[in-house]
C-alpha cells in the first residue's frame, strides 16, 4: 500500500525484543520520549505511513526476515521497509564514513578527522537502498521526510527516482561553517543532493546560516534576504546567537526552504514521571544520602564533543582551589558509551575513568567520594529522580546540535529549584537563555559558572527556573511537530516537482 508519508531514518521504530525460544516479537517503545516516538506520532495524520530503516542481516542477499513488515499501534498504521545490510556495510557506513569523517567535521574537530579508511561507493550504495526503497513506498505527491547526516545523499536519488514527491530533510547534528564543512572531498555531491530537498530543517538559525554559506561557496545559489529571527532564538552575546537569517535559497530554477525548528522534549511526560509518588521516594533518598552536600549532576555519552574531561578538569580546580567544598559537594558523571567498537570512545572513556580515580584519590575521603562515575545506561524514570534531586544539572559539551538533557532537567524540576549550567556551544543555549551559560573552552568561565551556580541563592534560582521551565515547555515536543507540520504545508506546492541533476 502506498504512504502519503514516508519516514527515512537509519533506526527501526520499535524495539525488537527476543523471547526464550528465540523468537523475536516487535515491541513498541516503552517511552514516548525521544525523537523515535515523536517521528511515529505524524503517521496519525495520514491514511497510511512508511517507515525506512536498516537491518543487520548475514547475507543480504537472503536476510531471513520480510523486508516489509506492516505495523499497527497506537500511532496508527505503517509499513516498515527494513534494509538487509552486512555487517561490513553498517561499519562503513555508518562506524567509519558517518562516525570518522563526517562527525568530527560536523562539530568542528578537524584533528579528529580522518577520511583515508572510508569507502565512498558502499557510503552512496547504501544511500541508493535507502533512497530506492522510499521510492517504492512513496504515493504519488508524496512527503519524503529524511533524518540526519548518514542519509546525505538520499535526497539527490530519490529527485531521480521519483521527481513527484516532495522532500525533506532535518539535521540533528550542527551545521559547520564553509571553511569547516569544505574539508570534506564529497562536499560538492552531497550539498547537491540536498538542494533537491523541498525543505531543509535545522534546529538553530546558525546551522541554517552556515547551510546557505557552505551552498553558496560551491554553486551558484541566490540566499536572497535573510530575516529577524524570533526573538525566543536569539541569546544575544553568546557563540551560536544568529540575528538574521535566510528563509530560502533559489538554485536551478527551483526554491529550497531553510526551516528553523528547536526539536524539544516530552513536557507531559517528563512532569508525569516527576510527579510519581516512586520518584519522589528516590529523589528524597539521594537527598538523604547525601547529608549536607550538593549533588551535580552531569549526563552524556562518551564523546570528544561532550567536554567529559574538559569538565573533570574544572571540578578537579574547583576542588583545589575551594577546599571549603571538600566534603559538602559531590558530582555524578553519567557518560555512557554510546559505540563500544570505536578505539577513539575508548580512549575517551579510559581518560574519564582515570581522571575521576584521580580526583577520588586527591579528595577522597572515608566518608565522602567527590565523584561517582557511571558508564551503564540509566533508565529514564530513574533519570528523573536525580533530576529532582540534583542542586546542578552541568551540561558543557564543546559541540551540539540541541541537547535535551538541558531541557529534560528543566522539564522536571517542578519544585522551580535547581541551576543549570550550559554551554554556549549546545544549540539548546540559544533558547535557555536564563541558564549560566559558560564557555567549555576557558578553564576561568567554566571554574566561575560552576561556583556561581553551587552559591546561588534561593530566589535567584526560582526566578531562572521558573524562566527556564516556561521556554521548555513553549518549545516542548508537541510544538516541535507542529511547526515542521506547518513548514511542510507552506512548502507543499501545487502539483509534480520539477527534476534537477544531483
Amino acid at each position: 500500500m502506498s504512504s502519503d508519508l514516508v519516514i527515512v531514518y537509519h533506526r527501526q521504530p520499535y524495539e525488537e525484543v527476543e523471547g526464550p525460544d528465540g523468537e523475536v516479537t516487535l515491541k513498541e517503545n516503552s517511552s514516548p520520549n525521544g525523537i523515535v516516538p515523536t517521528l511515529k506520532s505524524f503517521f496519525g495524520s495520514v491514511d497510511h505511513g512508511a517507515w525506512v530503516a536498516w537491518k543487520l542481516a548475514e547475507d543480504p542477499s537472503n536476510p531471513g526476515f520480510d523486508k516489509v513488515v506492516e505495523i499497527k499501534d497506537s500511532y496508527g498504521t505503517y509499513s516498515v521497509s527494513r534494509l538487509p545490510l552486512s555487517s561490513d556495510q553498517v561499519r562503513e557506513f555508518y562506524h567509519v564514513t558517518s562516525k570518522e569523517a563526517f562527525w568530527p567535521i560536523l562539530h568542528s574537530f578537524k584533528d579528529k578527522y580522518n577520511y583515508d579508511r572510508v569507502d565512498w561507493p558502499n557510503f552512496r550504495e547504501v544511500n541508493w537502498a535507502f533512497a530506492e526503497a522510499a521510492a517504492n513506498e512513496a504515493a504519488q505527491g508524496a512527503l519524503v521526510w529524511i533524518h540526519d547526516y548518514n542519509l546525505w545523499l538520499v535526497p539527490g536519488y530519490l529527485r531521480k527516482l521519483r521527481p513527484d514527491v516532495r522532500i525533506a530533510f532535518f539535521h540533528h547534528t550542527p551545521f559547520p561553517s564553509a571553511d569547516m564543512f569544505n574539508v570534506l572531498p564529497w562536499r560538492r555531491e552531497i550539498v547537491e543532493s540536498l538542494l533537491c530537498c523541498d525543505d531543509v530543517g535545522f534546529h538553530i538559525p546558525r546551522y541554517a546560516q552556515n547551510f546557505a554559506a557552505v551552498a553558496q561557496s560551491l554553486f551558484d545559489v541566490d540566499p536572497g534576504t535573510p530575516v529577524r529571527v524570533p526573538e525566543s532564538l536569539v541569546s544575544e552575546g553568546t557563540a551560536l546567537s544568529e540575528g538574521r537569517c535566510h528563509e530560502k535559497l533559489s538554485y536551478a530554477g527551483r526554491e529550497i526552504s531553510l526551516s528553523v525548528t528547536p526539536v524539544g522534549v516530552h513536557v507531559d511526560y517528563i512532569e508525569s514521571l516527576s510527579k510519581r509518588p516512586e520518584t519522589d521516594a528516590a529523589a528524597r533518598a539521594i537527598r538523604e544520602d547525601l547529608g549536607e552536600c550538593q549533588l551535580i549532576l552531569s549526563v552524556g555519552r562518551t564523546d570528544y564533543t561532550k567536554g567529559g574531561i574538559e569538565q573533570l578538569s574544572s571540578f578537579a580546580r574547583l576542588l583545589d582551589d575551594h577546599p571549603e567544598l571538600r566534603g559538602r559537594v559531590r558530582l555524578m558523571h553519567v557518560s555512557v558509551s554510546a559505540n563500544r567498537n570505536m578505539t577513539v570512545y575508548n580512549r575517551i572513556q579510559s581518560e574519564i575513568e582515570r581522571m575521576a580515580g584521580q580526583i577520588n584519590g586527591a579528595h577522597g575521603r572515608l566518608d565522602w567520594q567527590p565523584v561517582t562515575l557511571i558508564s551503564r545506561p540509566i533508565a529514564f524514570d530513574e533519570l528523573v529522580g536525580y533530576y529532582r534531586a540534583a542542586d546542578v544539572a552541568w551540561i558543557t559539551p564543546l559541540a551540539d546540535g540541541m541537547n535535551l538533557v538541558c531541557k529534560e532537567f528543566a522539564a522536571a524540576r517542578l519544585d522551580e529549584d535547581g541551576v543549570l549550567v550550559l554551554s554556549e556551544f549546545a544549540g539548546a543555549a540559544v533558547e535557555l537563555q536564563e541558564a549560566v551559560i559558560t564557555n567549555p573552552f576557558s578553564n576561568r568561565s567554566m571554574d566561575t559558572a560552576i561556583l556561581q551556580a553551587l552559591r546561588m541563592e534561593k530566589t535567584e534560582r526560582a526566578d531562572r527556573m521558573r524562566a527556564l521551565r516556561a521556554r521548555v515547555r513553549e518549545g516542548d515536543i508537541k510544538a516541535w511537530g507542529d511547526a515542521v507540520r506547518a513548514g511542510h504545508r507552506k512548502n507543499a506546492g501545487p502539483g509534480p516537482i520539477s527534476d534537477t541533476a544531483a
